[in-house]
């Protein structure tokens, strides 16, 4: 079985982490990295990109050709809507989906004018609606290189990142953990997806063992969230499922206004997300996505 995936450290533990589990299960797999226009342009903050899927779509054209079998994602990057052809063979168990801050304890004991890295257009929202007062600073690059950057004091004071990628490369150390009620992650943050064509019954089989049906309810229900209201992985939109609630949120781009609905989970998954996502539309939720 061919993995593709993106080169960074933190995609290549995660597939790794797959290609180890496949073998426990004795299915053998090989790694294949392939760049994508996410990595390539890195000169610029992602939501100023045009389109969607820049960590994905190369890697699906992989997946369609037949030149890789399985796509390893970080469900946060992931598109709600797939290529023709194209579904979600299996998600492992979800790893702590909460944010972290490096070098600081929260974002509310930051010192006024502390400049707060990140160039994800939800962060940057629900920072600036948090604390006006702090300036947020683009970082792009991968995970060992943004918190490089913190230590160094290269052009920023702190800097937000999700706490999964962080414990993934044993960097759990350097953050400390935020309350999702304050700065809330992405919806689908800390799972895997993997990727399969749909006619690809062998490989679709082989990823079974792999499946964590908990896990999929909560990323199923965010991801509906996200869909119903029409927004990409770049749009500020944020959601988490705590039990059985899920959150959602939608933070105007310069933080001038927030939006945050609940929903308990009952029945399909994507019933909740669609609840809160209507919940959050009869708040005014369409004005604060426009560009």
């Amino acid at each position: 079985m061919k993995i593709g995936t993106r080169g960074s450290q933190l995609a290549r533990w995660q597939a790794d982490w797959v290609r180890d589990r496949l073998a426990a299960n004795r299915v053998g797999a090989e790694i294949v990295v392939i760049k994508t226009r996410g990595d390539a342009e890195v000169d610029r903050p992602l939501h100023e990109l045009e389109g969607k899927g820049f960590f994905t779509k190369e890697i699906e054209d992989a997946l369609l050709d037949g030149r890789i079998d399985v796509a390893v994602h970080s469900l946060k990057d992931l598109p709600t809507t797939l290529p023709a052809g194209l579904v979600l063979g299996a998600i492992p168990s979800r790893h702590d989906p909460r944010e972290a801050l490096v070098n600081g304890r929260t974002i509310q004991d930051l010192a006024p004018g502390t400049r707060v890295g990140t160039s994800s257009l939800r962060r940057v929202a629900q920072v600036r609606f948090l604390r006006p007062d702090v300036a947020v600073v683009p970082l792009r690059g991968n995970v060992p290189t943004r918190v490089r950057k913190v230590e160094d004091r290269d052009g920023l004071d702190a800097a937000l990142l999700a706490l999964a990628g962080l414990e993934r490369l044993g960097l759990g150390d350097k953050a400390s953990v935020l309350d999702p009620l304050d700065i809330m992650p992405a919806p689908g943050q800390g799972a895997l997806g993997l990727e399969v064509r749909a006619d690809d019954r062998a490989t679709r089989k082989a990823l079974e063992l792999l499946h964590d049906a908990a896990s999929a309810v909560a990323v199923g229900a965010e991801r509906a969230l996200l869909a119903a209201l029409g927004g990409g992985c770049q749009a500020p939109v944020a959601a988490w499922v705590d039990g059985t609630r899920l959150y959602g949120r939608v933070t105007e781009r310069d933080g001038a206004s927030q939006l945050t609905a609940s929903s308990i989970i009952e029945g399909p998954p994507e019933r909740a997300g669609e609840a809160v996502a209507r919940l959050l539309e009869g708040e005014g939720a369409a004005s604060l996505l426009r560009p």
